[in-house]
């Protein structure tokens, strides 16, 4: 099962995606307005990148290097990436929100702040996000995206600098885990090879990891 993690974009939108799946060729990717991310079957031919560059002139293709003569420039992000097999048993001391459509410019106002490369507006149609409010702002966000049938990414942890130390990441990720779970699904995630304190927290909280995965950020 795990093996449809060497190539999780194409894998998404050939299963439980499908609806946000544009075809090129051998290639795979998602409608940019939901998410600048591509796959491919094998090496991706430069054609079929070439194709979803006309309308989308800033995105990643995960796995293998592809082709891209046509880019001016081509950049390299190494991810670890984790599989969680059991649920994460922890004592919840914050109220942990389902975050609905009207709370969603605030969602998407929160999460650019920090990640403004991997969030597009209709992002949140991809799965659940569930945040913290604090004095009715919020504080920290967790959520879903990449989805096959079996396996759900779980994306966009994020904690406002100013909340930081409070264990708000760990509850999220834990709740988010479980809800992906409770759906019969494994819960999987990428992060940055270079992030050592996000990695801690997931090796603490019992995921395992899998591997390394290459994301390659084209630009037209």
């Amino acid at each position: 099962m795990y093996g449809k993690l060497d190539n999780p974009v194409y894998h998404s939108l050939n299963e439980y995606h499908k609806k946000f799946c544009l075809n090129f060729g051998n290639s795979k990717f998602y409608n940019p307005e939901v998410a600048a991310f591509g796959g491919a079957s094998d090496i991706g031919k430069e054609e079929d990148i070439a194709e979803y560059a006309k309308i989308c002139d800033d995105f990643l293709v995960f796995g293998a290097k592809p082709t891209v003569n046509f880019a001016t420039a081509l950049s390299q992000l190494v991810c670890d990436q984790y599989v969680l097999e059991n649920k994460i048993e922890i004592d919840f001391t914050e109220d942990i929100v389902l975050i609905t459509e009207e709370n969603h410019k605030e969602l998407n106002d929160f999460i650019l702040k920090f990640y403004p490369y991997y969030f597009k507006k209709r992002t949140p149609e991809l799965g659940r996000y569930f945040g913290i409010f604090k004095d009715e702002k919020l504080v920290a966000v967790t959520g879903e995206r990449m989805q096959m049938d079996d396996m759900t990414e779980v994306s966009a942890v994020i904690t406002d600098t100013d909340y930081l130390g409070k264990g708000y990441a760990k509850q999220l990720v834990a709740f988010v885990s479980g809800k992906i779970f409770d759906d019969n699904k494994t819960p999987f995630l990428h992060v940055a090879e270079s992030n050592m304190g996000a990695k801690k927290l997931y090796d603490k909280l019992g995921f395992g990891h899998r591997g390394k995965i290459n994301l390659w950020g084209v630009k037209r």
